[in-house]
């Protein structure tokens, strides 16, 4: 169920390009707080997906 809740907020992502050493930038607009960046798109989503991730368990409460 972590998984397709992940997946569904990534689907909500929006990318974009910035000036920087990792140019590429992503977060979820629903999610407060919720961004990532990487050198390349991939890489971008993957730590997006970590982030969402981290973010689901911060939320819980008791933690």
């Amino acid at each position: 169920m972590l998984i397709q809740y992940i997946q569904a907020a990534l689907e909500h992502a929006k990318y974009e390009i910035i000036e920087d050493k990792e140019p590429y930038y992503g977060e979820v607009p629903e999610l407060q707080g919720v961004w990532a960046s990487g050198k390349n798109l991939e890489e971008c989503r993957k730590n997006l997906e970590g982030v969402i991730d981290e973010w689901i368990w911060l939320s819980v409460p008791g933690n």
